[in-house]
């Protein structure tokens, strides 16, 4: 069964249906607060989670619908009012940390440090979009309680933390899929706020990850990051964003030799990542925010010069992240309510716009028993969706730049994409030179109407140094056929592409499919 409505050309159409989904997942029988369990097939429902709900999916949730709010999207203010609700929640136990409760009529009790990032998410979107001292207040008091009960030699004071709070601590393997995590939301803490004590952590936490984990060499190994891979990608994504911060060079050498290499033992082509890289892990299963962690990545270093990067990312965006999201819901069937219980009610209309576990030809991986969705990785794919779609274009001292080929309009410039239309046509709102990427696929170099003369070839773009201002000026584009095969641990994935969009695919008979299958 193929899909109705399989989204690869409109980067908004998806950041406002996922708006939705975050503003439908609270769970009326727990105070609100959101779901994290999600299945849709064969027993649909929503589920509590002892480990990651009120810890986890607000803060998820908060970056990427108060993100989304900045770039002119609208969302529901009553669903941020939950999820900070529930964000505060989880840090009102014995300490400053995120903890769960066992049960939804339980105690705060229940540490993990994998979540230290989603709190610090929660905590920076709220500091930076709803200028919450309360935010502030708790952020710096987590700190603190980290500096002083996390040692990067010694690791965390379990015992300590156990005994003089009682609150159980939960150990979860290695420091990557521990508090390596939280890299990423301290540096957007502290880009926010200028608290001085988030950007030392994170420098404290970078020095740990490259010693020991990210390597010169940017090999990957399961033993030493754990086979958690989105703890692996978002570490990375974490890492670029501080280097950029820093106008680090030798960090971002190291992210680049990573992203070169170890990436690619746990990611294919179309940006596809495996949820888990233990060895006897579903070799189909994905996760769509660690395919997000990546195209962040790549959104960063293309911004750094590399060209190369942003062809990376717009085929993740229009192969693999867009079509994955979950807009047909006609195959989910209402589940049987007797009990009247919040998480079996509406829950086809509550997962429309969800983000989950995608094998790259559809939502059913071969071989998996069950098709879910779970809710904190809508807001990890959304936040993600969000940076793609500021990076599309930008304006700065430079002038104009065009990096991805999507339809796009801002106070700037307006750009048509050869996706949608007939060729790249760009029109300038403001005066400046013009940079339009050429994507790598491009056989022949792209022709210029509109203007006299060509433009200037350099770095992966076409320059054009006087444009004029409301001319539009169309660039013959060919979006070429072209083929892919994706090697996978136990089968090869045939792709046809159009420029960098999927056509067809082998899908081995699946139900729920993205892209016509392949004869």
């Amino acid at each position: 069964m193929k899909l109705r409505d399989v989204n690869t050309t409109d980067i908004g159409s998806a950041i406002r249906a996922g708006c939705r989904t975050m503003a439908s997942v609270f769970n009326a029988d727990d105070n609100d607060v959101p779901f994290f369990g999600s299945q849709v097939w064969p027993d649909p429902h929503l589920a509590f989670s002892s480990v990651h709900d009120e810890s986890h999916v607000p803060g998820r949730h908060l970056n990427a619908l108060l993100t989304a709010e900045s770039l002119g999207f609208p969302i529901d203010e009553e669903a941020v009012e939950k999820h900070a609700r529930a964000a505060f929640f989880s840090y009102g136990g014995p300490l400053p940390l995120p903890l769960n409760r066992d049960r939804i009529d339980g105690p705060l009790q229940n540490f993990r440090p994998h979540n230290v990032r989603e709190g610090f998410h929660a905590l920076y979107a709220l500091a930076r979009f709803r200028d919450s001292q309360r935010a502030c207040d708790v952020a710096e008091a987590s700190i603190n309680t980290i500096n002083r009960h996390w040692d990067p030699n010694r690791g965390w004071a379990e015992k300590q933390i156990a005994e003089g709070y009682n609150v159980n601590f939960h150990h979860q393997g290695t420091f990557i899929t521990g508090l390596g995590r939280a890299i990423g939301p301290l540096v957007k803490y502290y880009r926010a706020t200028g608290y001085g004590p988030a950007l030392e952590l994170a420098i404290l936490l970078k020095e740990k990850a490259v010693e020991e984990y990210f390597l010169a060499d940017g090999s990957y190994d399961t033993d030493r990051f754990g086979d958690h891979t989105h703890s692996t990608t978002c570490v990375m994504s974490s890492l670029a964003q501080l280097a950029d911060l820093l106008n680090d060079a030798p960090l971002m050498d190291r992210v680049r030799a990573f992203y070169a290499r170890g990436l690619w033992e746990i990611r294919d082509q179309l940006g596809w990542v495996i949820e888990s890289s233990a060895p006897d892990a579903p070799p189909d299963r994905g996760e769509a925010n660690n395919t997000g962690d990546i195209l962040e990545t790549a959104l960063i270093l293309g911004r750094w010069g590399y060209a190369e990067a942003y062809d990376d990312a717009e085929r993740i965006l229009r192969g693999h992240l867009l079509p994955s999201q979950l807009r047909d819901v006609s195959w989910i069937v209402e589940p049987a309510n007797p009990a009247g219980q919040d998480g079996r009610r509406d829950v086809a209309n509550r997962h429309w716009g969800a983000f989950g576990f995608p094998a790259p030809y559809g939502h059913h991986p071969v071989g998996l028993p069950r098709v879910a969705f779970n809710m904190d990785i809508v807001g990890g794919a959304v936040a993600s969706l969000c940076e793609a779609y500021r990076e599309t274009t930008r304006f700065d001292a430079a002038g104009h730049w065009v990096n991805l080929l999507f339809d796009h309009e801002t106070d700037a410039l307006k750009v048509e994409s050869p996706y949608t239309g007939n060729g790249l046509v760009v029109t300038l709102k403001q005066p400046g030179p013009l940079f339009v990427r050429v994507p790598g696929w491009a056989n022949d170099p792209p022709q210029l109407t509109g203007v006299v003369g060509q433009p200037m070839r350099t770095g992966g773009y076409l320059l054009l140094a006087n444009p004029p201002v409301g001319a539009p000026l169309r660039f013959s584009l060919k979006l070429p056929a072209t083929q892919l095969l994706l090697r996978h641990r136990t089968r090869d994935v045939r792709v046809r592409l159009r420029g960098d969009e999927v056509v067809a695919m082998d899908n081995f008979a699946q139900k729920y499919t993205f892209f016509d299958a392949i004869a």
